[in-house]
């Protein structure tokens, strides 16, 4: 369903859906290569989102994502819960478990708040989880987010399950951002390569905060949705920039996503075989790549 206009009794209106044709990329992904950052939505029928989300997404269910990594020619999947279910990761957990009995390795990133228990932490572990995303940007209400020292108090609790603490965060904001996390009690992951504002470059404070602390090997960097932080269309040039900047500075430190199903996205809806092949024209080394799709998320995420 478009989002042409039918909205929620929230006021969110619905997301565009994912290009359904499905190719094979120009540049083989590789065996063991790994989407880092999907999300799977639905069936809407079935699962309530929150009443307090900005968008409402078109179902994206695990059947079409598996399909699509076939296709893609990707063995290995980490799946992020999306803001629009808050702290419930009911649809996430279900979708792991029917990939994984689906033979796809798979691995997933939980919302949690202060109030979740070691039991339920160590229950997120065996089924997969191996770290919580913190939204700082793409909620309703930025005010209410969690403060950093809320977030840096939950994180103390997860070190000792080997976690990460992901941030959907404007490094824009964090002139000082490798001196803001650097003592944080676990690894940081930083997605859509710092989602930088409109208008930013290579040289933002933040960004090289972010690329500072990388290098220092406390911080992973996602290269995915490069349209979120490109005013033109494919090739989505400032985010080729950001790429080769983040991946020349610590290339032990990077991993891939695809972002599936593109939610939000403003501009014409990209192909995924298009998406893969930006990787090849960022990284044209191919062991360069290898180490971005295969061996650097298998060490984030334990596979």
């Amino acid at each position: 369903m478009s989002s042409s206009g039918r909205e929620r009794r929230s006021g969110a209106a619905y997301c565009a859906p994912p290009d359904p044709e499905l190719r094979a990329p120009a540049a083989p992904m590789g065996p063991l290569s790994c989407d880092s950052h999907a999300h799977v939505c639905g069936p809407e029928s079935e699962y309530a989102y929150a009443d307090e989300r900005i968008y409402t997404p078109p179902d994206a269910l695990v059947p079409a994502y598996l399909k699509l990594l076939g296709t893609l020619g990707i063995e290995r999947a980490v799946l992020v819960q999306p803001s629009v279910y808050g702290t419930d990761n009911t649809v996430m957990l279900s979708a792991m478990r029917d990939m994984t009995a689906a033979g796809m390795q798979c691995r997933g990133v939980a919302v949690v708040d202060e109030t979740v228990t070691g039991r339920e932490l160590d229950e997120l572990h065996e089924a997969g989880v191996r770290g919580l995303r913190f939204n700082l940007v793409d909620v309703a209400d930025p005010g209410k987010g969690a403060p950093l020292e809320s977030i840096r108090a939950l994180c103390e609790r997860i070190a000792p399950l080997g976690w990460h603490a992901e941030f959907l965060i404007h490094v824009d904001d964090y002139p000082d951002f490798d001196a803001r996390f650097g003592d944080f009690p676990t690894d940081i992951v930083v997605g859509h390569m710092g989602y930088l504002r409109l208008g930013q470059d290579i040289a933002c404070d933040g960004f090289r905060g972010m690329l500072r602390l990388a290098a220092a090997g406390r911080c992973w960097v996602k290269l995915t949705a490069p349209y979120r932080i490109s005013a033109g269309d494919l090739p989505y040039g400032e985010a080729g920039e950001f790429a080769r900047a983040v991946v020349a500075a610590a290339p032990a430190r990077v991993v891939w996503g695809t972002d599936w199903p593109h939610v939000m996205v403003s501009k014409p809806m990209p192909n995924d075989a298009d998406l893969c092949d930006l990787l090849s024209r960022w990284v044209p080394d191919p062991a360069a790549r290898r180490r971005i799709l295969v061996d650097n998320p298998a060490e984030l995420y334990g596979f």
